[in-house]
This record gives structure tokens, C-alpha cells and sequence, in this order.
């Protein structure tokens, strides 16, 4: 009897442990998708508010890229029946709003440091959930990492952004 017990509870335990990484993918799902539709609206900012042709580009790449990330995540996120926001969440479209009232130098240095700024903490946020349980939300955070790592190279070589030493 006891055995038998001990495997309810460990079954309990393995019912618990699924359910808390559902949830967690729920969580992390939501916020990339807010901050996906958020990185696409800011390069479409970027592409008409920037100055500079490397925004600009830059803006493109963004739109391109996250697009493409946004459409991964929705099937991923399908899988495991998770709702995906629509639209940004509040904090991301005061990001959006506050970068499109600025045009030119402003608007590329705002951008420059916007764009550190958020890859810096999307790929804190990716790296976590790549190394949880296998899921496709985690999938696709593993397989989108490289892309978010990329962009923060990118990112930090744009006019307005103080380069860090060596580059990193």
C-alpha cells in the first residue's frame, strides 16, 4: 500500500510539475508576444522616424525578424492552447508611443538605447525558458535566442548607443 502511495504522490508531484511549466510557458508566451508585436511597431517607427540608413535598416530587420518570431510563437503557443495577446501590453505601447513622438538624431539615439535595452533583458528572459522542461514554447525560445543575440550586436553598434568595451 504504501509503494502504491508513493506513486500517487509522485504521480501528484509529476501532475504539479507539468502544470507549473504550463503556466510558466503561459507567462512567458504572453510577454513575448507582447514584446514581438512591440519590436515589429518600433522598426516600423524606425523605418520612418530614424535618420540614419543603419535604423532605419536596423528598424527593417526588426519588423523581418520578429514578424517571423511572432508567427513561430503563435504555433508554438496553438500547441500547447496558450492565448496570445493581440495587441502590446501597456508598459510596451507606452514604449511605442513615447519613441514615436521623436523624429531623427532623437529618435535614433531612443531607439539605439531601446533596443539594448530590451534585448539585453529578452535574452535573460529566453535563456530561461530554453533550459526548462521540453515544451514548443520552449522550442521556440531556444531555436529564437540566437536571432535576439544577434540583434543586441546589431543593436549596439547604432548611432546613439556608446558602444560597450570589446564590443560586448
Amino acid at each position: 500500500m504504501k509503494t502504491c502511495q508513493g506513486m500517487m504522490i509522485f504521480a501528484g508531484c509529476l501532475l504539479s510539475t507539468a502544470a507549473l511549466c504550463a503556466s510558466q510557458d503561459a507567462s512567458f508566451a504572453k510577454k513575448a508576444a507582447s514584446g514581438g508585436m512591440t519590436e515589429v511597431a518600433m522598426g516600423q517607427l524606425a523605418e520612418s522616424h530614424g535618420q540614419s540608413a543603419d535604423v532605419k535598416s536596423f528598424g527593417q530587420r526588426m519588423v523581418q525578424d520578429h514578424g517571423a518570431a511572432n508567427d513561430k510563437l503563435k504555433a508554438a503557443a496553438a500547441q500547447e492552447n496558450i492565448q496570445l495577446p493581440t495587441r502590446p501590453d501597456s508598459t510596451d505601447q507606452k514604449a511605442i508611443d513615447r519613441l514615436s513622438s521623436l523624429h531623427g538624431a532623437a529618435f535614433d539615439k531612443a531607439y539605439a538605447q531601446t533596443m539594448v535595452k530590451d534585448h539585453k533583458k529578452d535574452i535573460s528572459e529566453f535563456k530561461l525558458e530554453a533550459r526548462r522542461a521540453k515544451s514548443p514554447v520552449q522550442n521556440f525560445a531556444q531555436a529564437t535566442l540566437p536571432t535576439l543575440q544577434e540583434h543586441l550586436q546589431l543593436a549596439e553598434k547604432l548611432p546613439g548607443e556608446a558602444a560597450t568595451p570589446n564590443g560586448q
